[in-house]
């Protein structure tokens, strides 16, 4: 499977899955990238917020990267990805706006779980009514 190919015929466990890890990205990076303007202003600026607020947004980011790492352990092991796709979710964590490109592309993974998983329910409901 392609690195950006979507899969077919994800268990329901499986999507929940995507769905967390989906969920958990955009704040991450968001988090990340208020955490790097701190930063910033702490170090090459005056103003008085910037020590104040790298305070509060290093725990935060950090915790929202540690439960995105969890999620995207377990949608790794759920989706049975290739290494290259597991590899390129974490590498999107890590770069600041990676977690809306990691978002693009698990809602993609998501949906067409979705789809194959109402497909089976409705295969099925045809299979045993007939």
């Amino acid at each position: 499977m392609a690195i950006l190919e979507t899969p077919s015929g994800l268990p329901p466990k499986s999507v929940s899955a995507l769905r967390r890890l989906r969920l958990t990205s955009v704040p991450e990076a968001i988090s990340w990238l208020i955490l790097i303007v701190c930063s910033l202003a702490k170090n090459l600026t005056d103003v008085s917020w910037g020590p104040g607020s790298v305070k509060v947004m290093g725990p935060v980011h950090g915790l929202l990267f540690v439960l995105y790492v969890i999620f995207w352990l377990d949608a790794w092991n759920r989706t049975k990805w290739e290494k290259g796709r597991g590899a390129l979710y974490f590498v999107l964590s890590i770069l600041p706006t990676g977690g809306f490109f990691a978002e693009k592309s698990l809602r993609k993974e998501e949906e067409a779980g979705v789809i194959a998983m109402r497909a089976r329910k409705e295969q099925k409901g045809t299979v045993a009514t007939s």
